[in-house]
């Protein structure tokens, strides 16, 4: 007897969640036991390094933290109501997989952005607390997002002779980011590697296709 198959949907869920868990998980633990930019060596390459930023993937900020907010909420909106027509236009299931990376990602800082503020004390000088009794550091909306992945994977100084740069020192790689920022590049760049001809298609298009691809498969 074979096994029952995931539908699509079932695979959009998973991966948001599991996305949203492991994201959230972490960022709560990072709060709770650690102070700002206190690091934790996992290995010469890979440290747990406690950071905050106010929203924008990497740590870097250009806009209004207010306006940041509200433009993820409404591009998540508008990235749900994609996935659910391709959903229903049973596209390919890494496509699905794709957009759920990304609407997950992007949901994750935005839990940051609007509860942490009202929800955890500052982490300077001290480990945050949760839910305390005078309330948060900001007003919901303006809380920061928890930043915790850091890959100092090599570093030089470069030669004198370099133009601008000589005797410079240079890390690779500087940026820290969360589970939430490593969802969203995933689903970004495997979408483009793999699934960019899906993208703007209309349903007649993508059925097209799937029948050239079938007829391919039933020559072989």
């Amino acid at each position: 007897m074979s096994k029952p198959k995931i539908s699509k949907k079932t695979w959009a869920i998973i991966v948001i969640l599991l996305v949203l868990i492991a994201d959230q998980a972490s960022k709560i633990w990072v709060k709770t036991h650690m102070i700002m930019h206190q690091s934790i060596k996992v290995t010469s390459w890979f440290q747990i390094y406690f950071t905050e930023n106010n929203g924008m993937a990497y740590g870097i900020e250009i806009f209004n933290k207010l306006f940041l907010t509200s433009f993820r909420i409404a591009a998540v909106a508008l990235f749900t109501y994609y996935l659910i027509k391709i959903i229903k236009q049973k596209m390919p299931t890494g496509f699905i997989v794709c957009v759920s990376l990304i609407i997950a990602g992007a949901t994750g800082n935005i839990l940051d952005s609007v509860f942490y503020g009202k929800i955890f004390t500052d982490s300077i000088g001290r480990v945050a607390t949760m839910f305390p009794e005078g309330g948060g550091y900001a007003p919901f909306f303006y809380g920061k997002v928890v930043d915790m992945l850091y890959f100092p994977l090599f570093s030089f100084t470069w030669p004198e002779w370099v133009p601008f740069l000589g005797g410079k020192y240079y890390l690779f790689f500087q940026p820290v980011f969360n589970i939430a920022d490593s969802a969203i590049t995933v689903g970004v760049i495997l979408l483009f590697i793999f699934y960019r001809h899906y993208l703007g298609e209309k349903k007649k298009d993508v059925e097209s296709q799937k029948e050239d691809d079938s007829q391919i498969q039933n020559n072989k």
